[in-house]
């Protein structure tokens, strides 16, 4: 994951993130003293929620930053600093959780995530994940795109959204079988009134920015602003065109890279 966060400004003005992801908890089946990984855990919030749920639950994640917000907000949960890619366990778990993820992680890289995944899995054990799926946040990339080209400029792409037909098979290939998928819209408000939409793109859009002057910067951000004023703001508040993607595998054999 190519990001430094700001986890503080996250876990305040980004809430929505883990408040979203309590309804993809519904799909996951444990019993209480289950094993069970947030993977990529950010603050914390959800590694509780599993908690809660009677589950002995580690939270995992790139970022010591999000991480050191997690351990100060849930001193007595067990977090650790590991890549998605690389992360590993002293013994499989028998789910997998992740919110908000997958799409932070390159394309080409997919199957060495999903292969991971099973490696830390026991047999039958359940991976319940939600990621950006297909045309999410379509309208807000495309006028930045468009502001980026007309100076020139190439607008890279920070984020990873395929479709469910392009990643069930990866899920399958790395032996894990998809019980359920949907991909869904899901309009999301940003918080912060008239600065939701420069604040979204602040806290997410990093990539593209890397090595834009900080006046290009302000000219872009309110080209976007204005392009996109028709049709994602909404009685003073920003809407950002979320798609989802809500999946859950089980694990029917082992695969090795």
């Amino acid at each position: 994951m190519n990001i430094n966060w700001n986890a503080e400004g996250y876990s305040s003005n980004f809430f929505f993130v883990h408040q979203y992801g309590e309804k993809v908890l519904e799909l996951l089946e444990i019993e209480p003293g289950s094993s069970v990984i947030d993977l990529g855990c950010g603050n914390g919030a959800l590694t509780q929620q599993i908690a809660s749920m009677g589950a002995n639950v580690i939270g995992i994640d790139a970022s010591e930053e999000m991480l050191s917000v997690a351990r100060a907000h849930y001193p007595n949960l067990p977090f650790v600093q590991a890549d998605a890619l690389e992360f590993s366990v002293a013994h499989p778990v028998e789910a997998i959780f992740s919110n908000a993820v997958f799409h932070w992680i390159d394309r080409d890289k997919q199957q060495t995530l999903l292969q991971n995944i099973n490696r830390a899995l026991k047999l039958h054990g359940q991976l319940v994940c939600e990621f950006g799926g297909k045309g999410c946040g379509a309208q807000v990339h495309n006028a930045l795109r468009r502001s980026f080209e007309c100076r020139g400029k190439q607008y890279m792409m920070p984020f990873y959204f395929p479709s469910i037909g392009e990643y069930t098979p990866m899920v399958e290939r790395a032996g894990l079988k998809v019980v359920f998928a949907t991909l869904f819209d899901r309009l999301t408000r940003c918080v912060n009134g008239m600065n939701g939409l420069r604040d979204w793109i602040n806290m997410f859009v990093k990539v593209p920015f890397y090595g834009i002057d900080e006046k290009t910067k302000e000219e872009i951000l309110d080209e976007t602003e204005h392009a996109l004023s028709g049709t994602l703001l909404h009685d003073g508040e920003w809407y950002i065109d979320y798609v989802r993607i809500r999946l859950k595998a089980v694990k029917e054999q082992d695969v090795e890279n």
